[in-house]
């Protein structure tokens, strides 16, 4: 990856996943979880690269800074009740990522409908905010061991805007830390909202598997290229 990219042209500081091609074809930004950086999805990001060469792969850094290297898009306390967030944090977060993603796409003359945004945990709620509030912004989004924050409903794109986004959920069955019930909501609503959409559930606790990993860039390949059907 490259240096950290901070600028006034761009909303939220990030990386770049080297080589970065000369005129790339897609957009996949990558988001970390809650306590971690930018750097994390690192190995996602080569394979993406791999896969698909002309792919710009952009690893944004959460704004909040909780210590040394670790970082945020927002507040969040585990209780016996269930996550509590700090919503005025969250939905700061995710403006600025839906004016961050804009601002890469026209930097990169990139489409929307080239546009993928995905993320682990704290990442993948930001991927699902982001696509379910402004969904003409994406191509797709993938929840990665996520879930969809209820907090969200008031500011739902309505069902005409939403069908043209596609989603992923990847979920371990044994997630210690977001429940699997939380990806089976995550698959009800969005049977509901009619977001055409993948659910998968491995054997593992809360992170991402190799098996998680190859399944997500399946989706990701077909996501992208039915946009150009």
């Amino acid at each position: 990856m490259n240096t950290l990219h901070t600028s006034p042209d761009f909303a939220i500081s990030f990386r770049v996943f080297q080589p970065q091609p000369a005129q790339p074809t897609a957009l996949v930004v990558l988001l970390h979880g809650v306590g971690g950086s930018e750097t994390n999805l690192a190995d996602m990001a080569a394979a993406i690269s791999a896969q698909a060469p002309n792919t710009l792969v952009v690893l944004p850094r959460g704004p909040l800074a909780l210590g040394p290297g670790q970082f945020a898009w927002f507040r969040v306390a585990f209780t016996p009740q269930g996550p509590r967030i700090e919503a005025a944090e969250a939905d700061s977060s995710r403006l600025a990522l839906t004016r961050f993603v804009e601002q890469l796409q026209l930097a990169h003359g990139i489409a929307p409908q080239r546009t993928v945004v995905a993320g682990f945990s704290q990442g993948g709620i930001m991927s699902a905010s982001l696509g379910l509030t402004a969904p003409e912004r994406l191509a797709g989004f993938g929840i990665l061991s996520g879930r969809i924050l209820p907090e969200l409903e008031p500011q739902l794109a309505e069902p005409a805007r939403l069908a043209a986004v596609q989603a992923f959920v990847g979920h371990g069955e044994l997630d210690s830390k977001l429940p699997v019930a939380w990806a089976e909501r995550s698959d009800t609503w969005l049977t509901a909202l009619g977001v055409r959409h993948q659910t998968r559930l491995y054997p593992i606790d809360h992170g991402i598997s190799a098996a998680m990993q190859a399944d997500f860039l399946v989706w990701l390949n077909s996501c992208i290229d039915s946009s150009l059907r």
